[in-house]
């Protein structure tokens, strides 16, 4: 039957809305069959959001209708859904709309696990709820090889939900990144990345200490430093002061064996590919990781230099140190080279090294990192893959994966 067409509502907060809420087996032709029945009537739709789980769909529709049109809208879905071989049930109601949309200072909550359980999932609802705000959307952005979804929520700030969350996080084992929303999220961005136990998974000196025969004695100030018990500048002169006469065959025997982190290729490559700019820092040594850096086309780059004498290590440094200040210093220098603003640069690392440049960027990263690094990082990732990082910037698996 075609029936007339009323005009569309007068646009006023009290309307006259229809809930559509359609579920079952996924199949071609839904959406068309479904906005083809409301298609007669004088509708507006005010908000449409779709998922598929395990090949079955949920699809819902909020519209704006005439009330005179309520008893024929039902008749037409309940038809619909019948050839469609699906549920639809609908809930019609004057009521006031406050569109997604429009709604302002909305709050972005990326969780990340590997094993994510209920008991997480309840945990943050229920502080977002004390907090008396209220979760608008959920979806999954990830699931591989983490899960990641990312909760859309209105009624409360940055600051509260974050010292809301990270208790929760801790307790639970799962990663939280809390941002606000806005074109900023998306914008061109600089990531400056840590190398050691970063973008790669060994420690460089570790391994040239091993070459030299006094692994022991370096890994043990390494590890002092990497806890902040040390001096960085200190702790390192004195571990390279150890490679004295070390042959400069054992630096490319080294480059052999550096392992990259998992998904570290697949960030840089898809910040390249999204027009991002990446840049590393080290306290490592540039004479090992230069032929990587090159090979992950990486433009910016800072780290120290070990003399080499006749084709031996004499155990000294070669200019200034990269220590914590320097990787800060660096992330400023780089973001101003690419013309980046400071609250538009990601920085990630493991250890105490890292801290300051995590606190000068607009969003630090602690990777796999000590406990006094989650503590001062805007947020953490405790699982081994560096391409999570692209869940917390907002980018899906799907736009990930070629």
């Amino acid at each position: 039957m075609i029936r007339d067409k009323l005009p569309t509502l007068m646009a006023t907060n009290e309307q006259f809305t229809g809930l559509i809420l359609l579920s079952g087996v996924d199949k071609p032709g839904i959406n068309d069959a479904l906005f083809s029945a409301l298609a007669p009537f004088a509708i507006t739709v005010l908000d449409i959001e779709q998922v598929v789980i395990s090949n079955r769909l949920i699809l819902t529709v909020l519209i704006a209708c005439n009330p005179a049109h309520e008893k024929a809208i039902d008749t037409d879905l309940l038809t619909c859904a019948s050839e469609l071989d699906v549920d639809i049930a609908t809930l019609f109601a004057s009521t006031t709309h406050d569109s997604f949309a429009s709604k302002k200072g909305l709050i972005h909550i990326v969780v990340l696990s590997a094993k994510l359980a209920p008991v997480s999932i309840a945990a943050i609802s229920g502080a977002i709820s004390k907090l008396g705000a209220n979760i608008e959307r959920i979806s999954r952005t990830a699931s591989t090889p983490v899960t990641a979804i990312e909760m859309i929520v209105s009624g409360t700030d940055h600051e509260r939900l974050t010292t809301a969350l990270a208790p929760i996080a801790a307790a639970n084992h799962v990663d939280i990144a809390v941002q606000p929303n806005g074109f900023s999220r998306f914008s061109r961005k600089l990531v400056q990345l840590d190398v050691d136990s970063t973008l790669i998974q060994q420690e460089v000196i570790d391994l040239l200490a091993d070459k030299a025969g006094v692994g022991a004695e370096v890994k043990s100030i390494t590890e002092s430093a990497m806890r902040g018990e040390l001096d960085f500048a200190q702790s390192l002169t004195a571990r390279v002061a150890l490679l004295k006469g070390l042959s400069e065959s054992a630096l490319i025997e080294v480059q052999a064996d550096i392992l990259l982190t998992p998904g570290a290729k697949t960030l840089i490559k898809r910040l390249h590919k999204l027009g991002h700019s990446v840049a590393v820092v080290s306290g490592g040594f540039i004479n090992v990781i230069q032929p990587l850096l090159a090979s992950l086309e990486i433009k910016h780059l800072k780290a120290n230099t070990l003399e080499v004498v006749d084709g031996v290590l004499t155990g000294a440094l070669l200019g200034p140190i990269i220590d914590r200040a320097a990787k800060a210093d660096a992330l400023r220098e780089f973001a101003a080279i690419e013309s980046i603003s400071m609250s538009q640069t990601v920085a990630i690392g493991d250890g105490a090294n890292d801290l300051d440049m995590i606190a000068a960027a607009g969003l630090g990263i602690a990777f796999n990192a000590k406990p006094a690094v989650k503590a001062a990082a805007d947020s953490s990732l405790s699982d081994p893959y560096l391409d999570s990082v692209l869940y917390l910037l907002g980018i899906p698996r799907e736009d990930i994966e070629d």
